[in-house]
């Protein structure tokens, strides 16, 4: 399981723009990211990494796009949203 500091620099490198930051920073919970799920970061088939709205069920695993859901995975992390716009991400 990759550490949290780790995924961070991951994921940003990967998906430039990604704003990412700590569960704390956001609500004072331990050990999570937080990102807003609005940006328009787009994964290498050029769909957007977030979409809560979608019904595009052969890409999107609960609405988090199959690639960046797939890259939590092997990382040992998962994504929950928060609300429309906040997706966090967790350890498992």
């Amino acid at each position: 399981m990759a550490s949290r500091e780790d995924l961070i620099v991951l994921l940003e490198k990967r998906y430039s723009g990604l704003s990412l930051r700590t569960t704390e920073e956001f609500d004072g919970s331990a050990n999570g990211i937080w990102s807003s799920a609005e940006s328009f970061i787009s994964a290498k088939d050029g769909f957007t990494l977030f979409d809560y709205y979608t019904e595009n069920y052969k890409r999107y695993d609960l609405g988090v796009h199959q690639e960046f859901n797939n890259l939590l995975e092997e990382h040992g992390w998962y994504a929950e949203w928060y609300d429309a716009g906040t997706i966090m991400f967790w350890p498992n």
